[in-house]
């Protein structure tokens, strides 16, 4: 029973604070900013006076972009339900173990968990700076409500996977 405990927290531990998981999260976090930064270029383009070939171009952009936001935030969702999951699981394996003498403190990672925790709060932070920063910089006249909706988007967009 010991020797089940051990892998199977091992492998929730890993799959749930492992590096892979870090990396996919900031990737998702990434590619959603990425989106955005694509939408925002297509309203851009709207701003002024334009020719249809740049309209539709836009419109084109505008859509992967968007399309690309979307498909990050279904994975991240995704992925916060599976770390809940995990997280049920780590804890009913604790407890089995907890109930026969056996702690678990081999399986508690400060040092995946603080990663996690600053990744956290540097997404947190440039969401933070995108919108507030802007709001705080922006002059009338010299920004347009395009910018404002592309910063505040992103402020959004960052704020809520960290």
């Amino acid at each position: 029973m010991r020797a089940d405990r051990a892998r199977a927290m091992d492998e929730l531990t890993a799959r749930g604070l492992g590096p892979g998981r870090l990396v996919r999260f900031w990737l998702l976090a990434g590619g959603a900013a990425l989106g955005w930064g694509m939408a925002g270029a297509a309203l851009d383009a709207f701003e002024g006076p334009g020719d249809p070939l740049t309209a539709l171009f836009a419109a084109a952009f505008g859509a992967i972009g968007l399309g690309g936001v979307v498909a990050c935030w279904i994975f991240l969702g995704m992925g916060a339900r599976r770390d809940r999951t995990i997280r049920q699981l780590l804890v009913g394996w604790a407890a089995v173990g907890r109930e026969h003498g056996f702690p678990a403190t081999r399986w508690r990672v400060p040092g995946l968990s603080l990663a996690w925790l600053l990744s956290s709060l540097v997404v947190c932070g440039l969401g933070l700076w995108s919108s507030f920063g802007f709001a705080v910089t922006a002059r009338p006249g010299t920004e347009t409500y395009t910018d404002a909706v592309f910063f505040f988007g992103l402020g959004v967009i960052l704020w809520v996977p960290g």
